[in-house]
């Protein structure tokens, strides 16, 4: 299944690729103004936030990248494997689309986007620069593994988050750190399920150093 969306593209040719994978129920207009926060510290990179594949019944207008009820934590790692080939396919052309090498990516991701984008990320045969997970859940923590890559992750929360609980983070940076992986992770005091200027303004800070070079990988 072929993935398209929103874009933003730098003037003249991109150095980096910046894939931003939105949450369930939602859509690429949702997140692809992240870009605009960005583009001071990563000039020369494009954006571009896919639509999920699969449509909400009952909601018109409203997508996800697998069904998802949060009652089942096996459907978390069922969907995140039932999405992968589609992603990956997306983000092998998108790399060829600007002429770029596998290093030259960061996945970001919201929510159900955070889940898709740890699974998928840390699967790569190339690693990609980085990865920034807002407001989810590592998916599958028993199956680490398995992973190919180990990015720097940035993990970022709402304390407030009634949706996904900020233990949620707690969680992930410690199967991360234990799996090798460099984590840093900032919790929002009193956000929600969201992703607020101060979140947007570390998660540019870690990708200008991710793509710069000065994170250990």
């Amino acid at each position: 299944m072929l993935l398209n969306g929103p874009r933003i593209e730098p003037r003249g040719g991109a150095t980096a690729l910046v894939v931003v994978l939105h949450g369930y129920g939602a859509n690429g207009e949702d997140l692809i103004s992240l870009a605009d926060g960005w583009q001071r510290r990563l000039p020369r990179a494009a954006f571009v936030a896919p639509n999920a594949p699969e449509e909400i019944p009952g909601m018109p207008g409203a997508l996800q990248w697998f069904p998802l009820t949060l009652r089942d934590p096996g459907e978390r790692w069922r969907g995140v494997v039932a999405a992968r080939p589609a992603l990956d396919g997306f983000l092998d052309a998108e790399l060829a689309r600007y002429r770029l090498g596998p290093d030259r990516l960061v996945l970001a991701g919201f929510s159900q986007g955070t889940m898709l984008a740890l699974h998928v990320g840390l699967r790569r045969s190339t690693a990609p620069a980085a990865i920034v997970a807002y407001s989810g859940l590592l998916a599958g923590p028993e199956h680490l593994g398995e992973i190919t890559a180990r990015p720097p992750v940035l993990l970022v929360h709402g304390e407030a988050d009634d949706l996904i609980p900020v233990d949620a983070l707690h969680i992930a940076r410690e199967q991360l750190a234990a799996a090798g992986l460099l984590v840093e992770w900032h919790v929002r005091p009193g956000l929600g399920h969201g992703i607020d200027p101060v979140g947007q303004q570390l998660a540019g800070d870690f990708m200008a150093k991710a793509l710069g070079g000065l994170l250990p990988r």
